[in-house]
Parts: C-alpha cells; structure tokens; sequence
C-alpha cells in the first residue's frame, strides 16, 4: 500500500536519510581476521558467528534505507515532472523550474578568466550558465568601454579645433571673423565620435538583470508553495 506525504516532509526524510545512510557506511564493518586458535576477531572483539550476524544485518540495514531513499527520489521526481507552477513569466513544471533556477543561479569562472576581468579582458569564455548575467555583462562592458573611447576621441578633436582656431585667427588676435571660423564647426561636426547603440546597452542590460531577479524570487515562492500543499505517494 502507498504511502501518502507532502513534497516537504518527503524532502525533509530525503536529507536525513541521505545523512544516516553515510553514517551508517562510515561505521560499517564487513571484514576482520582471527588467529585459527582465537574465537573472537582482533578488531571486532566478537566471535565468527557475531561478527557475521551483525555485518549481515548491518549491510541490509543500508540497503534497506538505500531503497528506501530510492523510492522518495522516485516519487520527487515523478511529482517535480507533472505538478505545474505559474509565474508572471509563464508556466513551468517544477522540474523544469528547479533546471531553470539552478541554471541562473551557476556562476563559474575559470583562473584565467577571474584575472582576464581584472586586467579589463573578456577573452576567456564564460564557463557558467547564467546566461542572462553574462549578456548583461558584455552589455555594460562594451557600452562603458566604446563610450569611454569616444568621449577621448571627441576630447582630441576639440584640442584639434581649438589649434584650428587660433592657427585662423592667431593667439593674440581680438576679433572673431565666423566666416574662417565656420570650417573649424564643420570640421568638428564632421569628425565628433557619436555611440552606435541600438539596443540601449546599460538599460537592456538592466532589464536582464531584473528580470531575472524577478523570475528567480517567484519560482522560488511558487516551488516552497507547491512543495508544501502537493501529495507524492510513495510505493
């Protein structure tokens, strides 16, 4: 006959046993060794027929609970793959939640990389699954950088004009003709350094990032939910 339990209390007994089935492996005792004219085990201190009984029962004692946590797994992840939860970003099923959470929560990254972002490089490839985050990085990175470059370049060819402009009028020269001066303009307007942004890179980058704050802290709330009012039965 099946047994009946909340997610939750099928996950608290799958903590447990997974920690008194290790415990229990720790402890166990299968094997020692006895002088041919010595009835009791240098180890065990008991005698062949003890020591047998107790690493018979011992082993079928694990086995048991081995099964036993074999069997909630089972019934966790047959309920994970059919119980539907909801969010404002759609539905899952709760094993595909858990995927998608587990996904977005893996950040990874090699030695080489962790001292490539330090030196300002990205040439490493990213080794986690967080997508989300690692677009929304390059994003920041590539505005910050291509802004930065262009602010330099327009910084350089304001120096450019200013030189035009006294080469034009001179440096001690108190009048200001606009018709030499109007080459200067357009010269400047010709070569100012604009941004190609399509996409709005830090505000695109900013909307990743909260809506995947957003996704994680409700499929968090809707799997504790799920978890706490969703029957498994276990065989």
């Amino acid at each position: 006959m099946a047994e009946n339990m909340l997610v939750t209390q099928a996950l608290d007994e799958r903590d447990l046993l997974k920690k008194k089935i290790n415990q229990k492996i720790e402890k166990f005792r299968c094997v020692d060794f006895a002088k041919n004219n010595e009835e009791k085990g240098v180890d065990s201190k008991m005698s062949r027929e003890e020591f047998a009984a107790e690493a018979k029962a011992a082993y079928q004692q694990i086995m048991d609970l081995i099964a036993r946590y074999q069997r909630i797994e089972a019934a966790l992840i047959a309920s994970n793959g059919a119980t539907i939860i909801k969010t404002s970003f759609g539905e899952y099923t709760v094993a595909a939640a858990i995927a998608l959470r587990n996904r977005m929560r893996e950040k990874k990254e090699s030695p080489q990389r962790h001292l490539g972002r330090m030196l300002g490089s990205m040439t490493d490839p990213y080794e986690g699954t967080d997508f989300e985050e690692y677009l929304a990085e390059i994003m920041t990175k590539q505005y910050i950088a291509a802004n930065s470059l262009a602010d330099k370049k327009n910084e350089n060819l304001e120096e450019q004009a200013e030189n035009m402009r006294l080469s034009i009028l001179g440096k001690d020269s108190k009048v200001k003709d606009d018709k030499p001066l109007a080459v200067v303009d357009a010269y400047i307007s010709q070569n100012r350094t604009e941004l190609m942004d399509p996409l709005e890179a830090t505000k695109k980058a900013e909307e990743l990032r909260m809506r995947s704050a957003a996704l994680l802290k409700e499929i968090d709330t809707q799997i504790k939910i799920s978890n706490a009012t969703t029957l498994i039965a276990i065989d």
